[in-house]
């Protein structure tokens, strides 16, 4: 039996269905509860595909079987693809955790489809938690709405974030830089509050990112990549405003 918040995304039976906001909000808020609560029973169903950090799992023997002192959350809606990504972060002394989900709903029968989540905790690269709270705080109201008329295209803000990425492995392409940009790994920030903050510092090369998977907001300006970092989970989200990234947050397991 489908919970009112899955029921209240009800949409027809045509592939070309969208979700509204509305809707969408209310799901990611029966995330939260699901990941406060420690139980995903209200959340998913026995056909819901859950991956943790590229793994095939049980949903109730991951991380949603821990009750989570939730001290951040973010989230953006994906209205065209019927889906929602949520950045959390716990900074509970006992077990720290920065968390990725996206969820994703079938359009043709308004299910939950599917939940993928990157966790983060000490021993990942450059986890801080507490850095992490400090500076996604900092960025409260810096990712808000964007005045319709200013507004990004899907296209537009995919392809700033694949060139984001593709110039890990290759150094020709032409990344759509911001400034001022700011970039959160893990607990490490690059902004310093100068106008001419940049993000285009310590990428590496020969990096392959593939396996990408994207959670787009054109309200927010935002696009949320699951993706594999040379085998490795991880996600990037980024901000882009007139086409330029802005702000970039990431987070990597790497299978410790």
């Amino acid at each position: 039996m489908l919970t009112p918040v899955i029921a209240a995304l009800a949409l027809t039976s045509t592939v070309t269905a969208q979700c509204t906001r509305e809707s969408l909000k209310s799901a990611t808020q029966t995330l939260l509860s699901s990941y406060m609560s420690g139980s995903a029973t209200s959340l998913s169903s026995p056909e819901t595909i859950y991956t943790e950090n590229e793994i095939n799992k049980t949903i109730t023997t991951g991380i949603f079987s821990h009750a989570l002192k939730i001290a951040h959350n973010r989230s953006s809606f994906d209205t065209t693809q019927c889906a929602t990504y949520t950045e959390i972060i716990v900074t509970d002394s006992a077990h720290p955790y920065v968390i990725g989900t996206q969820m994703r709903f079938d359009s043709s029968n308004t299910s939950l489809s599917k939940i993928e989540t990157i966790v983060t905790e000490t021993g990942d690269w450059l986890f801080n938690a507490a850095n992490t709270l400090k500076y996604a705080a900092s960025e409260d109201g810096l990712w808000g709405e964007i005045a319709a008329a200013k507004r990004d295209t899907r296209k537009v803000i995919q392809a700033a974030a694949d060139a984001y990425l593709d110039v890990f492995n290759d150094k020709n392409v032409k990344v759509p830089w911001g400034i001022p940009c700011a970039r959160l790994e893990g607990g490490a920030y690059t902004g310093k509050g100068s106008p001419n903050d940049t993000c285009e510092v310590g990428i590496p090369t020969g990096v392959v990112i593939n396996n990408r998977r994207y959670i787009i907001d054109e309200v927010l300006g935002t696009v949320d990549v699951f993706c594999t970092f040379s085998g490795i989970a991880d996600t990037h989200e980024f901000r882009i405003q007139e086409g330029k990234i802005r702000f970039v947050h990431t987070m990597t397991n790497t299978g410790k």
